[in-house]
C-alpha cells in the first residue's frame, strides 16, 4: 500500500523543537514537567479511564515530579494504549492516538520522546503485519502509522546530516587488545583500515512507497536500539514476539543447536520454545496468540532488528522474559534464514544462539557451584594461640 497523505502537520498543542533562551535551571525544569504534564492530560482526553477494566488513569500520571519518566515505567499506562493500538480500526490518518504519538516526537523533551518510541515495536509490529496480511487489501488506512514511521524517520535523517554510518574494521596485521600479529609487518607493508558502510546516506521521504518501507522502518528501529537501554522490559518483549511472529511458524532447524543439550539448560523452568507465543512480562500483559504474521525480512530491516535482538538476550540488565523472547525470537530467524539461504542472517543469527547457550551454561554451572557451597557445612576453624613473650 502506497499512501501519499500519510503525515500530520504538528498540532497547535503540540511542542515542537525548538531552543530554549532560559537560563534558569529552576524554570527550565518547570517548563518541562509543565509541557510533560499538558501531553500526557491531552492524551487521557483521547483514551479515557473508562476504556481499561482497571481503575487506572493515565491523567494520575500527569501529578508526578517527573510525568515522562512516570509514564514511561507504567505498565498500566503501557498495556492502555496498546490496547487502543491494537484496536482493528487504529493506525488511520483520523486516528487521533496516531497524531499524539506525531505530535509528541516532535517535542523538544527526549523524555516524551522515549515514549513515543517505547511503542514502536507495538506499532511497527501491527503496522506491518497488516501490510503482508492476505487481507490488507480491505485494511483500513495505515497512514497514522506511517506518520509516526514517517516522523521517527525524518529526525534521524536529520541527525545524519547526509551522511552514512561507517565502521571502521582494522586489519588483521595490525595488533589488537584481543589478538598479536605473529610476523609483524614492515613499515611500508602496513595495511590501513578498510571502511564498512551499515547505513548509506538518508533520502528525505514524504511518503512511504513499498520500495522505500523497508529503509524508513529499519531506521525507526534503529532509533529504537539507540535508545534500547532506557526502554522498558515490556516493550522488548513486545518487539521480540513480533520478530518471532515475522520469522514465520514453527520449524525443527530452530532447535539445531539444542539437539544434544541437557533439557533442563535452556527451559531453565520456563517452556521457552514451547510455548514461545505465551511469554508474559512483568507488567503482566500476556497474549496466547502470535503478535504478527510472516513477512518478508529484507536485511535493512533485519539488521536492526538483530542488534535489538542480540541486547535483548544478552544485556546484563535485562530480564528473564526479555532473554527468553530474544531467545525464541532469534532461533526461528536462524530457521527463517536457513529457509531463505541468507548468508549474512545465518552468521548473525548462529552467533547469538552460541553466545545465548554460553551464558545460560555459565548461569546454570554459577547456580550450582552456589548452591553445593551453601549445602557443604564449613570446617571448624582451630582455635587460634597467642603466644606471650615472658
Amino acid at each position: 500500500m502506497d499512501s501519499n497523505n500519510n503525515h500530520y502537520s504538528p498540532s497547535s498543542t503540540s511542542s515542537t523543537p525548538h531552543p530554549t533562551t532560559t537560563t534558569d535551571p529552576v524554570q527550565s525544569w518547570w517548563e518541562t514537567v509543565s509541557k510533560a504534564r499538558s501531553r500526557i492530560l491531552s492524551l487521557s482526553s483521547i483514551i479515557p479511564s473508562h476504556a481499561s477494566s482497571s481503575s487506572f488513569s493515565i491523567s494520575s500520571l500527569a501529578d508526578s515530579d517527573r510525568p515522562a519518566i512516570s509514564f514511561l515505567s507504567s505498565p498500566d499506562a503501557y498495556s492502555l494504549i496498546s490496547s487502543s493500538l491494537s484496536s482493528p480500526v487504529s493506525g488511520s490518518g483520523s486516528d487521533p492516538l496516531c497524531q499524539w504519538l506525531y505530535d509528541t516526537y516532535l517535542s523538544s523533551d527526549p523524555n516524551l520522546r522515549l515514549i513515543v518510541l517505547s511503542f514502536l515495536p507495538l506499532l511497527s509490529g501491527i503496522y506491518l503485519s497488516r501490510i503482508h496480511s492476505s487481507d490488507s487489501s480491505s485494511a483500513p488506512s495505515l497512514a497514522g502509522f506511517e506518520a509516526v514511521l514517517l516522523a521517527i524517520y525524518s529526525s534521524e535523517v536529520k541527525s545524519r546530516a547526509g551522511k552514512p554510518v561507517v565502521v571502521q574494521i582494522p586489519h588483521l596485521s595490525q595488533p589488537s587488545l584481543y589478538h598479536t600479529p605473529r610476523n609483524k609487518p614492515h613499515k611500508s607493508q602496513v595495511q590501513a583500515p578498510s571502511t564498512g558502510v551499515l547505513s548509506p546516506p538518508l533520502e528525505p521521504q514524504i511518503a512511504i512507497k513499498s520500495t522505500k518501507r523497508p529503509v524508513i522502518v529499519g531506521v525507526a528501529l534503529d532509533c529504537y536500539f539507540k535508545h534500547i537501554s532506557q526502554m522498558p522490559s515490556w516493550s522488548k518483549v513486545e518487539m521480540c514476539r513480533f520478530a518471532a511472529s515475522w520469522a514465520g511458524q514453527d520449524c525443527a532447524c530452530q532447535d539445531k543447536f539444542d539437539e544434544f543439550d541437557d533439557a533442563d539448560y535452556f527451559l531453565e523452568g520456563r517452556n521457552v520454545m514451547i510455548s514461545s507465543n505465551e511469554i508474559e512480562d512483568n507488567s503482566g500483559i500476556s497474549e496466547s496468540q502470535p503478535k504478527g504474521v510472516r513477512i518478508p525480512l529484507p536485511w535493512e530491516i533485519l539488521q536492526p532488528l538483530l542488534r535489538i535482538l542480540g541486547h535483548c538476550l544478552l544485556g546484563p540488565m535485562n530480564t528473564q522474559d526479555a532473554k527468553d523472547a530474544a531467545s525464541v525470537a532469534v532461533r526461528r530467524l536462524y530457521a527463517r534464514g536457513s529457509h531463505d539461504l541468507v548468508p549474512q542472517a545465518i552468521l548473525a543469527t548462529r552467533s547469538l544462539i552460541q553466545l545465548d547457550k554460553r551464558t545460560r551454561e555459565t548461569a546454570k554451572a554459577t547456580a550450582a557451584n552456589s548452591s553445593s557451597n551453601a549445602n557443604t557445612p564449613a570446617k571448624a576453624k582451630k582455635p587460634e594461640i597467642l603466644l606471650v613473650s615472658k
